[in-house]
């Protein structure tokens, strides 16, 4: 009887969880069809910069300019998206949390697409203006000379700029786990050698190959890292707090 149940339980989830990714794909097709309609506007801000302007950005094939407005429509989508997936996360695991741990994890919600914001600005004015500033002196210091595709350029701005972005949310990850007891600042520190190699390894992945964008992105990668055991550390002292709460009223209530 009792492995029915397990199994009707894991049905159950299973379910849930088909229902929480349609509903996170509704909005992301959604956030696509709105993003086709702001993408010209989009990219005219996108290459009004001046380093953008200092060069003319070619289409070498037929689709170039149908992909760029699909490239910009699905970012326009994720960026709408992501907190929307946070609380579809939330609510597949919450029936699983107690009621106050329900009530503190909901409250990170909205802070996943502030600090998704934050490392978008990050990335594209700081970062990506410095990685294509160095690329292309290198290109001209070389005596090349210069043909640049739509294509080309908007794959290397998404693929720095969208992995850096998702990046800074990894102080409320770091904090929803602890919440969760899957993490502690213990363990953070003890693994801190081996999260530091992982995010040096990321940024040198996502970056051109230079000292100054690796340096750019990897510096407050680990300050990411240390605020996120920081966080750990709180939510930890208060769940030690909680902790010994209930066991002082359980102890007194035995009495």
């Amino acid at each position: 009887m009792s492995l029915e149940s397990e199994e009707m339980s894991v049905v159950d989830h299973l379910t849930e969880l088909r229902k929480r990714i349609i509903y996170v794909l509704i909005v992301f097709v959604l956030g696509l069809v709105g993003g086709l309609f702001c993408a010209k506007p989009i990219y005219d801000y996108l290459i009004s910069t001046d380093l953008a302007q200092g060069f003319v950005l070619h289409a070498f094939s037929f689709w170039d300019g149908i992909g760029m407005y699909m490239k910009i429509a699905m970012a326009v989508s994720l960026v709408i998206s992501i907190p929307f997936i946070a609380y579809q996360l939330w609510a597949f695991i919450s029936p699983g949390l107690r009621p106050e741990e329900r009530s503190a994890t909901l409250r990170y919600v909205p802070y996943v697409f502030v600090l998704f914001l934050i490392g978008l600005s990050f990335a594209y004015y700081v970062v990506f203006p410095m990685a294509l500033s160095f690329t292309i002196s290198i290109t001209r210091s070389m005596g090349l000379e210069e043909t640049y595709g739509i294509a080309q350029y908007f794959n290397f701005m998404f693929s720095l700029v969208l992995p850096l972005a998702l990046l800074f949310e990894l102080p409320l990850l770091v904090m929803f786990l602890t919440k969760l007891r899957v993490l502690n600042p213990i363990r953070l520190r003890k693994m801190r050698r081996y999260a530091y190699f992982t995010l040096v390894f990321i940024a040198v992945v996502i970056t051109p190959p230079d000292f100054i964008s690796d340096f750019l992105v990897t510096i407050p990668l680990l300050v990411l890292y240390e605020f996120s055991v920081f966080l750990s550390a709180f939510v930890y002292r208060k769940q030690l707090a909680a902790d010994a709460a209930r066991e002082a009223q359980y102890t007194k209530s035995e009495e």
